[in-house]
């Protein structure tokens, strides 16, 4: 597979912006959206922390190593790890820190 494929980002919210990018095959999601000046949280660029987590919403991503930082239990649910995450086809993706407190727990609640 080579070519480019387009990425919808999505933000949650209420505004429910989203931006556009044209990825390359073999770039790396969180790097496409930094090239196009499109600002996403990240932390270790290594699938470790899951800070860049984001929802797939429609499309084929693949990640390019075990995506330490989310559990096979939201994987299966299409969360996806953009830092280590190449597209596949044309993609829609939730985003935004909103997106990665869905994996975490409050024992406060």
């Amino acid at each position: 597979m080579s070519g480019r494929h387009r990425i919808e980002f999505q933000w949650r919210g209420r505004d429910g912006r989203t931006e556009t990018v044209c990825a390359k095959d073999e770039e790396l999601i969180l790097d496409a959206a930094e090239r196009a000046g499109i600002g996403l949280p990240f932390g270790c660029r290594t699938g470790a922390c899951a800070t860049c987590t984001g929802r797939l919403l429609e499309g084929k991503v693949e990640h390019i190593r075990l995506p330490r930082g989310l559990k096979s239990e939201f994987e299966q649910d299409g969360y996806v790890l953009l830092c280590i995450a190449r597209a596949r086809a044309d993609c829609r993706i939730e985003v935004g820190s909103d997106v990665q407190t869905d994996l975490v727990t409050n024992p406060w609640k």
